[in-house]
Protein backbone atom coordinates (compact mmCIF):
# COMPACT_ATOMS: atom_id res chain seq x y z
CA UNK A 1 0.00 0.00 0.00
CA UNK A 2 1.57 3.29 -0.87
CA UNK A 3 0.49 6.84 0.35
CA UNK A 4 -0.95 7.60 -3.02
CA UNK A 5 -3.58 5.05 -2.44
CA UNK A 6 -4.03 6.74 0.99
CA UNK A 7 -4.77 10.42 -0.89
CA UNK A 8 -6.98 8.94 -3.19
CA UNK A 9 -9.08 7.22 -0.66
CA UNK A 10 -8.71 10.26 2.11
CA UNK A 11 -8.24 13.43 -0.42
CA UNK A 12 -5.59 15.89 -1.13
CA UNK A 13 -6.93 18.67 0.60
CA UNK A 14 -4.30 20.56 2.74
CA UNK A 15 -4.97 23.48 5.76
CA UNK A 16 -2.34 25.77 5.22
CA UNK A 17 -1.33 29.05 7.21
CA UNK A 18 0.82 31.65 6.02
CA UNK A 19 4.49 32.74 7.54
CA UNK A 20 3.08 35.59 9.17
CA UNK A 21 0.32 33.74 10.60
CA UNK A 22 -0.39 35.14 14.30
CA UNK A 23 0.17 31.40 16.41
CA UNK A 24 -3.06 32.45 17.75
CA UNK A 25 -5.29 32.35 14.32
CA UNK A 26 -2.97 29.21 13.54
CA UNK A 27 -4.31 27.44 16.63
CA UNK A 28 -8.06 28.88 15.70
CA UNK A 29 -7.36 26.66 12.75
CA UNK A 30 -6.46 23.55 14.03
CA UNK A 31 -9.26 23.78 16.73
CA UNK A 32 -11.97 24.43 14.30
CA UNK A 33 -10.88 21.65 12.14
CA UNK A 34 -9.77 19.11 14.28
CA UNK A 35 -6.56 18.38 12.73
CA UNK A 36 -2.87 18.14 14.90
CA UNK A 37 -1.12 19.92 12.13
CA UNK A 38 -0.91 22.93 9.55
CA UNK A 39 1.22 23.35 6.66
CA UNK A 40 3.24 27.17 6.87
CA UNK A 41 3.64 27.85 3.10
CA UNK A 42 4.51 30.91 1.44
CA UNK A 43 2.53 31.38 -1.56
CA UNK A 44 3.20 27.36 -2.86
CA UNK A 45 6.11 26.76 -0.84
CA UNK A 46 6.41 25.01 2.22
CA UNK A 47 8.34 27.09 4.81
CA UNK A 48 7.58 24.70 7.75
CA UNK A 49 5.17 22.70 9.93
CA UNK A 50 3.52 23.58 12.67
CA UNK A 51 1.93 20.44 14.96
CA UNK A 52 0.05 20.66 18.28
CA UNK A 53 3.49 19.65 19.93
CA UNK A 54 4.91 22.52 18.87
CA UNK A 55 2.56 24.43 20.36
CA UNK A 56 2.87 23.25 23.52
CA UNK A 57 6.58 23.31 23.67
CA UNK A 58 6.59 26.84 22.93
CA UNK A 59 4.04 27.85 25.81
CA UNK A 60 5.28 25.66 27.83
CA UNK A 61 8.77 27.73 27.10
CA UNK A 62 7.08 31.56 26.64
CA UNK A 63 3.68 31.42 28.13
CA UNK A 64 0.22 33.17 26.17
CA UNK A 65 1.98 36.08 25.18
CA UNK A 66 3.95 33.40 22.34
CA UNK A 67 0.14 33.53 20.61
CA UNK A 68 1.01 36.78 19.25
CA UNK A 69 4.11 35.73 17.74
CA UNK A 70 4.19 34.87 14.00
CA UNK A 71 4.30 31.20 13.17
CA UNK A 72 7.64 31.31 12.24
CA UNK A 73 8.98 31.94 15.41
CA UNK A 74 7.15 28.66 16.29
CA UNK A 75 6.79 25.92 13.63
CA UNK A 76 9.21 22.70 12.53
CA UNK A 77 11.48 24.32 9.70
CA UNK A 78 13.38 21.07 8.96
CA UNK A 79 10.14 19.09 7.34
CA UNK A 80 10.80 15.69 6.63
CA UNK A 81 8.60 14.92 3.73
CA UNK A 82 7.55 11.44 1.56
CA UNK A 83 6.43 10.57 -1.92
CA UNK A 84 3.39 9.21 -3.20
CA UNK A 85 4.75 6.32 -3.84
CA UNK A 86 6.33 5.47 -0.94
CA UNK A 87 4.96 2.41 1.60
CA UNK A 88 3.01 2.69 4.46
CA UNK A 89 6.06 0.63 5.60
CA UNK A 90 8.32 3.08 4.54
CA UNK A 91 5.86 6.27 6.47
CA UNK A 92 5.73 4.03 9.82
CA UNK A 93 9.48 3.60 9.71
CA UNK A 94 10.00 7.51 9.05
CA UNK A 95 7.51 8.81 11.59
CA UNK A 96 8.90 5.96 14.66
CA UNK A 97 12.31 6.96 14.13
CA UNK A 98 11.56 10.64 13.49
CA UNK A 99 8.92 11.17 16.30
CA UNK A 100 6.31 13.01 14.74
CA UNK A 101 2.80 12.17 13.47
CA UNK A 102 2.79 14.23 10.31
CA UNK A 103 4.13 13.84 6.69
CA UNK A 104 3.55 16.35 3.82
CA UNK A 105 3.25 14.65 0.44
CA UNK A 106 5.59 16.19 -2.31
CA UNK A 107 5.30 15.32 -5.77
CA UNK A 108 7.28 17.11 -8.26
CA UNK A 109 8.57 19.79 -5.83
CA UNK A 110 4.56 20.49 -5.24
CA UNK A 111 2.57 19.74 -2.11
CA UNK A 112 -0.12 17.24 -2.87
CA UNK A 113 -1.30 16.17 0.28
CA UNK A 114 -0.55 15.85 4.21
CA UNK A 115 -0.41 12.05 5.73
CA UNK A 116 -1.19 12.08 9.48
CA UNK A 117 -0.30 8.58 11.62
CA UNK A 118 -4.49 8.14 11.91
CA UNK A 119 -4.46 7.77 8.27
CA UNK A 120 -1.87 5.11 8.58
CA UNK A 121 -3.78 3.34 11.54
CA UNK A 122 -6.84 3.82 9.69
CA UNK A 123 -5.79 2.22 6.14
CA UNK A 124 -4.30 -0.65 8.12
CA UNK A 125 -6.71 -1.47 10.10
CA UNK A 126 -9.25 -1.48 7.06
CA UNK A 127 -6.47 -4.06 5.63
CA UNK A 128 -6.71 -6.32 8.31
CA UNK A 129 -11.02 -6.43 8.53
CA UNK A 130 -10.40 -7.35 4.55
CA UNK A 131 -7.79 -10.44 5.17
CA UNK A 132 -10.14 -11.70 8.16
CA UNK A 133 -13.60 -11.20 5.85
CA UNK A 134 -11.44 -12.84 3.04
CA UNK A 135 -9.97 -15.69 5.48
CA UNK A 136 -13.55 -16.32 6.85
CA UNK A 137 -15.05 -16.48 3.14
CA UNK A 138 -12.59 -18.86 2.49
CA UNK A 139 -13.50 -21.77 4.95
CA UNK A 140 -16.62 -21.08 4.75
CA UNK A 141 -16.34 -22.81 0.70
CA UNK A 142 -13.65 -25.38 2.08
Amino acid sequence: MTVRSILNTKGHQIMSVEPDAKLADAVKLLGEKKIGAVLVMNQSRLEGILSERDIVRVLGERGASALEEPVTQVMTRKVVTCKETDTVAELMEMMTSGKFRHLPVIDNGKVVGLISIGDIVKRRVQEYESEQEALRDYIKTA
